[in-house]
């Protein structure tokens, strides 16, 4: 298969291209510095560019399967600004699966049903900007007419690798306290052999 994967530097996007090489996937890594990409693997392809280049998007998504987008907020607004983008060189490409990482905060309130999160008293984050900004990267595909899964970590710190974890669509799953990194990639990666959860959010936790 071949796998696009936005992100790649990051914690989550790191530990998913280690599982997709392992598989023995053709992996394109879309980077703005290809030097913070410490792998060397002859099914790697490191583009250096951005997200927000439509040339850039296009010329690493070409020949792609599905894409999978580990980006984070960082204090901006590239999250939602890149998604239109993401979505118009999948487009033109016809590609229809892609799986993000979002936020628990986008996943539908327990106590407020009609509510997210973030939204509601479930939500102990100060602020709510990267929520927002996961938000509308979840309205914009949601709209859409591709095959999307938004995988929803709570707290995520880096943590070991476990291989127990409770999912659950739409949801976090109840008393769910935190997720670790590797555990996050690991099923986040598992998406791209499975239909289980297509168009859907998905939250994830011990």
């Amino acid at each position: 298969m071949n796998i696009l994967i936005l992100g790649a530097t990051g914690r989550v996007g790191g530990h998913i291209v280690s599982h997709a090489l392992h598989d023995n996937h053709y992996v394109k890594a879309l980077v703005r510095m290809p030097e913070k990409l410490q792998v060397k693997n002859g099914n790697l392809t490191i583009f250096q560019g951005d997200v927000l280049n439509k040339h850039d998007l296009l010329n690493a998504i070409s020949g792609t399967d599905v894409v999978i987008s580990a980006l984070n907020t960082d204090g901006t607004n590239t999250l939602s600004e890149s998604m239109p983008l993401i979505m118009e060189a999948m487009e033109h490409e016809g590609i229809k699966r892609i799986i993000t990482v979002g936020t628990a905060g986008i996943l539908q309130s327990r106590t407020s049903p009609h509510l997210l999160r973030y939204q509601s008293s479930e939500s102990k984050r100060n602020t709510t900007r990267a929520a927002q900004e996961h938000h509308k990267m979840y309205d914009l595909l949601r709209r859409s007419t591709y095959d999307w899964t938004i995988v929803c970590p709570t707290y995520l710190p880096d943590g070991e690798y476990v291989g127990k974890y409770r999912v659950e669509r739409d949801f976090l799953p109840e008393g769910g306290v935190q997720i670790s990194v590797p555990d996050t990639a690991e099923f986040t990666y598992q998406q791209i052999n499975s239909t289980d959860y297509i168009k859907s959010r998905v939250g994830i936790a011990y």
